[in-house]
C-alpha cells in the first residue's frame, strides 16, 4: 500500500516537474512580455504579421504595419516583440 503511494506520488511530482511547471512558467512571461509593450516596439502577431506599436490601451494594440496602414489587434493577439523602443540605439 505504502509503495503504491510512493509511486503515484512520484508519477505526479514528475508530472508536475515536466509539464505543470514549465507551462506556469511561460504564461507568467508572456503576460509580463504583454504588460510591458510600449509605442514604438517592433512585434510579431500571432499570426505572423510584423509591425510597430503606435497605440495601446487594456486590451487593444494598435500596430503600424505599413505607411498610412494601421491595423488593430487584441494584446493577446501579440506573439512576440521583436525590438523593443529602448533596445533600437543599443
Amino acid at each position: 500500500m505504502v509503495t503504491q503511494l510512493l509511486f503515484f506520488a512520484a508519477i505526479f511530482a514528475v508530472f508536475y516537474f515536466l509539464l505543470i511547471r514549465p507551462q506556469q512558467k511561460q504564461k507568467r512571461e508572456r503576460e509580463r512580455m504583454l504588460t510591458a509593450l510600449k509605442k514604438g516596439d517592433r512585434v510579431v502577431t500571432s499570426s505572423g504579421l510584423h509591425g510597430t506599436v503606435t497605440g495601446l490601451d487594456e486590451h487593444k494594440v494598435v500596430l503600424r504595419v505599413a505607411d498610412q496602414v494601421r491595423l488593430e489587434f487584441d494584446r493577446g493577439a501579440i506573439g512576440r516583440v521583436v525590438e523593443a523602443q529602448g533596445e533600437k540605439n543599443a
